[in-house]
């Protein structure tokens, strides 16, 4: 059975696609390539052990708390 998606679930789903696209558009210069700040953060986080990772989640959380 298919479980209903109800408009309040359908809303925060849109809010955090929306802030997905805004941390995308910071890290595009105006030619649509990276940043200097996004290529160096990349590279930090292809670096980083994986015990250190912190869930979408939470990443969320704490944008939203700004």
């Amino acid at each position: 059975m298919e479980r209903q998606i109800s408009n309040q679930e359908i809303v925060k789903m849109l809010k955090e696609i929306k802030v997905d696209i805004n941390i995308i558009k910071e890290s595009l210069d105006n030619d649509g390539e990276l940043t200097d700040w996004a290529k160096e953060e990349l590279k930090k986080a292809r670096e980083a052990p994986e015990e250190d990772y912190v869930s979408q989640e939470e990443v969320r959380k704490m944008i939203l708390r700004k």
